[in-house]
């Protein structure tokens, strides 16, 4: 088979995989796309968010080209895409998207989706997040929970260690949706995407769709079955 062929057919299965949204954990077919699907979902089942990002290093623009340097990262100090992903409290996603340039704060690319506005229209959704988003754990200290400040130096040897317990706690809470980001990165494409810039999108909406359809399947597999067991009445 020709290179071109498989070429012709990847573009030809990539948008599918990328339009098909995410996987409801016990709920076949219905599927997730938006900020606003994942929170009327999370409002709708009690369900807490976990939400964090991730880049991914990509091919340096040329030379001289428009918008060169909104690809640095001012993190990893290297030419990255940025993504955000939404999970629940078992590690599976519920949505992953807002892509854009490893210059953009976090924070930034998901208030630019809205997502200032889902908390105000859904005021029950709890949400925890990393250092990254912490101007919304001070919009909606009610509901985004984020990393306790760091002491001063001169706190009592009490407050360091409830400090410390805090801090624990709270990243043993969110540390599932950074376990769903490392599985992205599972897949060969989003170690370092070496393709064109303009395919990141569908590349990364893609696999993050298949991993959440993975995710659900093994849910689906592990749940106990709640099925009766009918018995043969003993002889008498």
């Amino acid at each position: 088979m020709d290179r071109s062929t498989v070429s012709d057919a990847i573009r030809e299965v990539r948008p599918l995989l990328a339009s098909q949204g995410y996987a409801v954990p016990d709920r076949p077919g219905v599927r997730l796309r938006t900020l606003e699907d994942v929170f009327a979902y999370a409002d709708a089942e009690g369900v807490g968010l976990r939400i964090d990002g991730t880049e991914v290093q990509v091919r340096r623009p040329r030379a001289g080209r428009p918008g060169r340097k909104a690809f640095i990262s001012g993190k990893k100090k290297q030419n990255t895409i940025k993504t955000a992903t939404v999970s629940d409290g078992q590690g599976r996603t519920l949505f992953s998207g807002v892509v854009r340039p490893g210059r953009m704060h976090d924070q930034t690319a998901v208030r630019t989706e809205g997502i200032a506005e889902q908390f105000r229209q859904y005021p029950t959704v709890q949400a925890e997040v990393d250092e990254g988003y912490r101007g919304l754990a001070n919009e909606f200290p009610a509901q985004v929970s984020a990393p306790p400040k760091k002491l001063k130096g001169d706190a009592a040897l009490s407050e360091q260690h409830a400090w410390r317990e805090r801090r624990r706690r709270q990243s043993s809470a969110r540390i599932c949706v950074e376990h769903t980001n490392a599985e992205y990165k599972q897949w060969r494409p989003l170690q370092r995407f070496t393709g064109r810039r303009e395919t990141y999108t569908e590349t990364h909406l893609a696999v993050a769709g298949l991993v959440s359809d993975r995710s659900a399947r093994r849910a689906t597999r592990h749940k106990p079955s709640t099925e009766l067991v009918l018995t043969r009445p003993a002889a008498c």
